[in-house]
Parts: structure tokens; sequence; C-alpha cells
């Protein structure tokens, strides 16, 4: 079922020094808008190869070490239902500087936690300040010329995924010389930096939406239920997600202990492997463009569950890991772009409201995954890991081929 259009769809007004719209973004607009996206996306994952380094600095037990990922996901949730929605209504500019001003407190916040209350709330707080990457890619996508509207897109979200794919060995190997503090210490003056920039540049785009705030947040849930392509991409993805951050919360664990004992910067390395993910996005775009869509999905997700059957040999091969970080990354962000393609079909007038549902929904799902890492390997070991990430994508897999037919 289409959306029809709402009285109070968000319609961009710009001065004519803000109107990048006609012209289109330009060259410098579209790499601060990817590199913000990036750099904000990236402190979630941030943690994942250092939760055994935090952990033995603040006295975090193993089973509980991934809480701390786990804690960034769900504020991420957190902040896709209570920020990114704003885009429909307040103007953007100012929003999204404000939401990086906070998340810059909050990195700093946490590089310098004395103890486990501020530690926890800290990163609950980057977890949600770090949505203002969600609210720059309806803004660009509302500021390109319609002709140019799915190149712009594209560009940035590229920006996105590598600041995802890159931040995982980009902390490891920085953490063998700064320490995990200086890590989010770094990320700190990284965001206040593109914010100084954003100041300067950002172009205003001042939305039309009549609606409150609680009317607002309200209509996300109507959204989930009224409209089943968005729900199924959302849970589709979720699966994906779960077993993404379940995989790259427990290998680093795994590589620093026996029988592999790597240092921080060896896990570095490994999880460059993951970095290949990005050529991913491109690849489902086409496919999706060819009229792909539903052999592509298939594709993506069969590839997740065939990374965690190579990793089930992971213990005693670096090699069968290598493939499965590879093969989940690249599966995970197809199934990404697929998702998103389909979902910005359904009206173009809520995109800031799609978006915040399609990517809730998801990163619950890789709180999920990540809550249940620690846990799942201290009490079922490494083969228990796997079974549960061959599980959630295989899950998703069957509902997707025998239920979700196409009409």
């Amino acid at each position: 079922m289409r959306q029809t259009r709402r009285p109070d769809a968000a319609v961009a007004t710009m001065t004519a020094d803000d109107a990048a719209g006609p012209r289109g973004l330009g060259t410098v607009l579209t790499v601060l808008f990817a590199a913000s996206s990036g750099a904000l996306a990236a402190n979630l994952y941030y943690a994942q190869p250092l939760v055994a380094l935090i952990g033995a600095d603040t006295g975090l037990s193993r089973s509980t070490e991934s809480s701390l990922v786990t804690l960034a996901q769900i504020g991420y949730a957190v902040g896709l239902v209570l920020l990114v929605p704003l885009g429909d209504v307040v103007e953007n500019r100012k929003l999204i500087l404000a939401t990086m001003a906070a998340n810059v407190v909050a990195l700093a916040g946490l590089a310098i936690a004395p103890g486990l209350a501020l530690l926890f709330t800290a990163m609950l707080a980057v977890g949600i300040t770090s949505t203002a990457a969600q609210m720059i890619v309806p803004l660009a996508a509302n500021l390109a010329p319609v002709e140019e509207r799915g190149a712009v897109v594209g560009n940035v979200m590229s920006g996105l995924l590598l600041g995802i794919l890159l931040a995982r060995p980009l902390s490891s190997f920085l953490a063998e010389f700064v320490g995990w503090r200086g890590v989010f210490g770094l990320s700190a003056g990284v965001i206040a930096a593109l914010g100084l920039a954003s100041l300067f540049l950002l172009p205003q785009r001042r939305p039309e939406g009549t609606r409150g705030y609680g009317a607002l947040i309200a209509s996300l849930g109507r959204l989930f239920l009224d409209q089943p392509v968005l729900r199924r991409r959302a849970l589709y993805q979720a699966a994906m997600f779960a077993a993404f951050s379940l995989f790259w919360t427990a290998t680093p664990i795994l590589l620093l202990r026996e029988p592999y004992g790597f240092s921080p910067g060896g896990v570095a390395l490994f999880t460059l492997a993951g970095v290949l993910g990005v050529l991913a996005a491109p690849v489902a775009g086409r496919l999706a463009d060819r009229g792909y869509t539903r052999v592509g999905t298939a594709v993506a997700i069969g590839t997740a569950v065939l990374a965690f059957v190579l990793a089930l040999f992971g213990e005693s091969s670096l090699a069968a890991l290598v493939a499965a970080g590879i093969l989940i990354d690249l599966g995970a962000q197809a199934n990404l772009v697929l998702g998103q393609r389909e979902i910005y079909q359904l009206d173009d007038t809520i995109r800031s409201r799609l978006n915040a549902v399609y990517m809730t929904t998801f990163f619950l799902g890789g709180a999920l995954g990540s809550a249940l890492t620690s846990p799942v390997l201290e009490n079922f070991g490494w083969q228990g890991v796997c079974l549960i990430g061959i599980a959630m994508p295989a899950a998703a897999l069957v509902y997707f081929l025998v239920v979700d037919r196409p009409e």
C-alpha cells in the first residue's frame, strides 16, 4: 500500500545563498556530507574490537564486555526514533549542528570516564547523538536535483559505509598507541572539526511540516504497521545486522585469546577484511535498478548464512575467519542498500520517518546480536556463536523465499 501525500509533508524552503538544489551540491558539500556521515556512524563501531581492553581497564567481566557495544546501538535506535524524525519539522542545519555538538561532548565524556556509571551513560549518549548521520542523508536527498539525487545519495552512503567498515581496524590500530580512551578522544576532535566546517558550509533547509512532536513520533509506529514493504525489509536487515554485530563483536575477543593471541594491531589488520563490504553497495544498487531486487536479496542473505558456516572452522583456521568476515560484510551491506531503495520508493514526502523506522528496527537487531555475544561465547563457546549467527539470517531467508512472494 502506497502512502498518500500528507498535508504536513516536508518541503524545503531555501534562500538563494543556500539553494544547492537546482545547481547540484557540488564536490565540497558532497564530500562534507559523506565525511560527516562516515565519522558519525563510525562512533558505533570503535568499541567492537576494544571491548576486551575496555573491560580489563574498567573492571567489566568477560560476560558483560559486549554490553558496551549493545548500549551504543540501543542509543542509536533511541536517537533514530526521537531525533531523526525532527528533520521533517525542524530546520535541518540547526538540528544537525546541535546534534553533532552533543556528540562531541558525549565522546569527550567517554574518553575521560572515571567509572562504570559515566562509561555506560556516555556510551549511550554517543549512540543517541551519532544519529546526526541519518539526518544528513535525507538532507542530501532533499537538496539534490531530481536528476542527480541517486548519485548524490549513493556518494553520501558510500562515505557512511566506509566509516562503518574502517572504524574497527582504525580503532584497533590507534589503541596500540593512544589506548582505548585516546580513540574516543580523537573521534571527538574529528567530529568537532567537521561540525565547524558544517557551520560555514551546511545549507539551510526549512521544512514546512505542521505536526507536533508527539504526533510526529506516534506516526512512526503506524508506518511500521501500515507499510508491509517497510516492515519486511526492516526485519530482514535486523536479522542480518544481528548476525553482523555478533560476528564483529565476538571475533576480536577470539583473536585476542589463545591460540591466536593477537595484539590490537593484529586485530586491526584482520578487521580490514570487512572493508571489502563497501564494494557490495554499488553492485546491489545496479542489481536493483535492473529489476533484480529479489534475486539480490536472496543472495545477500544467503551470503551471511555461508559466512557463519565458514566461521564454524574459525577456532583453528584464520583463513576461514577472514573469508567469513568478508562475506558477512558483503551480505549485510548489499541487503542494506537493496532495502533502502525499496523503502525510499514508498513516499518521497516522509523520507526522514521512513528512514527512522528502517534504521531503528535493524539497529535493534544489531543490539540484540551484540548483547548475545559475551554470554553465548562464555557459556557455549565459539560454536554457539556461529550457530546463532547461522540461525538468524537463515530464518529471514526462509521467510523471504516461502512467505514473501512477489504479487
